[in-house]
């Protein structure tokens, strides 16, 4: 058995521990290369944003529409902003007074600490989400002329592009923003006998305000904005193809507009506030777990940090063909998050193998924890593929159904909607059970962020899709070719297979 699984600090003094590296550094030290690779997050959204706004935006119509999408979606968000910052502000004050009179650490500025940490989480998340949503609604226009005038390659790469600006902006805010809190809490804390760990503990412990503003901002936007969405999407539906007969996105039905804010609002700012606070919270949960020690609490932080470089090389992995089909592009944006993640094993190697010096049994089980995430991570999306991609048998199975009505539709999708959930709980029970085997807990937590290492090109994966989404809308409400809907819906039905 390993030591710290008992709770015995290796690093503390009194119990004869080690005084080198990592128990030698700071509070800065041990966040340094999460906060290096935030910045490369943010140079890569500077590279991003300029490449995007080279493509070209199509004809007056074109922008017209897209303007009025954006405006819908800021004027959205402004409003239940409004009504969140009441909330922040409300449970800001309870959390300062409830940490100032019953401080976990003595000192009654506890109260500023969580509330300060609380106040950032909310912040953060709240502006993650509406980065992301300026860039999809911007670059919607972007892909439709690029469906237009260059093709399925380049109208994905644009897509892919818009969706690749939201992912950095989650990580590089969240983890940037949560090393930084967690030196900011760690300063005002006197060192103990035991080589400062009470200073660590205690400033983790600070860290949970920082994931509860994050999950407080996440449980609105997702669930305001994903009702919404499905309500405006539903609604344009009926009115259109079913009280009127007209297609999809006709320019003739108003509600094309609002089916089309909803993706931005719901499936672009909720999804990245939503998938924000997973991120940050799975390394607050695994840095908690480490009970002050040192190379256990730098593990989370650094393995960020390693993604966020892996998913910059995943980015420029990714490229199809103009004729590609289905099954090509599901192939192109595979190449990005494969390449991801094996990037991230190598880093993840190298990290515990200098940061478990002397350790090396518990530092090799560790990194079998990630790995099992990492590839349970994998796993995962390859089963919903073949559930929601329309190159596989359950969705042709649907379309089947079709024939008989609408009522063998809903039957066999949700008899297949069923089956689809068997394999993801499988895997997690087994992810779960694999890495309690190696390394308890704080094996378990690991996982889950070695799962979300590689955040910054799945979640592009996943933004793109409303992005397509609105290309789609745009070309046939501008009244384009019949083509550059056909390239417009291939990306489309490759976006809802995604962000599945």
């Amino acid at each position: 058995m390993t030591t710290w699984l008992y709770g015995i600090n290796p690093c503390s003094i009194s119990t004869g521990g080690n005084t080198g590296f990592p128990c030698n550094v700071n509070a800065i030290t041990i966040v340094s290369l999460s906060l290096g690779a935030s910045g490369l997050a943010f140079l890569m959204i500077g590279f991003l944003m300029l490449k995007l706004r080279r493509a070209p935006k199509g004809n007056e119509l074109m922008n017209k529409i897209s303007t009025y999408i954006q405006t819908g979606a800021k004027a959205f968000l402004k409003t239940e902003y409004f009504y969140l910052s009441i909330y922040c502000i409300f449970m800001t004050g309870i959390l300062v007074l409830l940490y100032c009179l019953n401080p976990p650490s003595g000192q009654k500025i506890d109260g500023v600490r969580v509330g300060a940490s609380f106040l950032a989480g909310a912040l953060l998340s709240a502006g993650a989400g509406w980065c992301g949503m300026a860039v999809a609604t911007d670059a919607n226009v972007r892909t439709t002329q690029a469906a237009d005038k260059e093709g399925l390659s380049v109208a994905l790469r644009v897509a892919f592009t818009g969706g690749a600006v939201m992912g950095f902006t989650v990580v590089g805010l969240g983890l940037g923003g949560l090393s930084l809190f967690f030196f900011l809490m760690s300063l005002g804390y006197a060192d103990d006998d035991t080589s400062g760990v009470s200073s660590l503990v205690y400033s983790v412990d600070s860290l949970a305000g920082f994931g509860f503003g994050a999950s407080s901002i996440a449980l609105f936007a997702r669930v305001a904005g994903g009702i919404y969405t499905k309500a405006a999407d539903v609604g344009a539906d009926l009115v259109g193809k079913v009280e009127m007969d007209i297609p999809e996105d006709d320019p003739r039905n108003p509600a094309v507009i609002a089916d089309n804010v909803g993706d931005n609002v719901g499936d672009v700012a909720g999804m990245g506030a939503d998938l924000f606070e997973s991120f940050v919270g799975s390394i607050i949960a695994a840095a908690t777990l480490a009970n002050g020690d040192t190379a256990l609490i730098m593990l989370p932080f650094w393995i960020a940090g390693a993604g966020i470089v892996a998913s910059t090389l995943g980015y420029f992995a990714v490229g199809t063909k103009d004729n590609a089909s289905q099954h090509d592009l599901l192939f192109a944006l595979h190449k990005g998050t494969i390449t991801a993640s094996v990037f991230v094993l190598g880093f993840c190697a190298v990290i515990c193998s200098q940061l478990f010096a002397g350790r090396e049994k518990e530092g090799w089980m560790l990194f079998a924890c990630i790995a099992i995430g990492l590839v349970a991570g994998i796993l995962i999306g390859q089963a919903t593929e073949y559930f929601t991609s329309y190159s596989y048998s359950p969705v042709k199975s649907i379309t089947e159904a079709g024939v008989t009505g609408p009522a063998t539709v809903i039957i066999q999708g949700l008899g297949i909607g069923m089956v689809s959930c068997v394999a993801p709980v499988l895997i997690i029970v087994a992810t779960i059970l694999g890495c309690n085997a190696l390394a308890e807990d704080y094996g378990i937590a690991i996982a889950a962020v070695g799962m979300l290492s590689t955040l910054g090109v799945t979640l592009a994966t996943d933004a793109y899709g409303p992005i397509a989404d609105n290309a789609g809308g745009i070309a046939e409400m501008a009244e384009l070719e019949v083509r550059v809907r056909d390239t417009t819906d291939a990306l489309d039905a490759l976006g809802n297979t995604t962000a599945a």
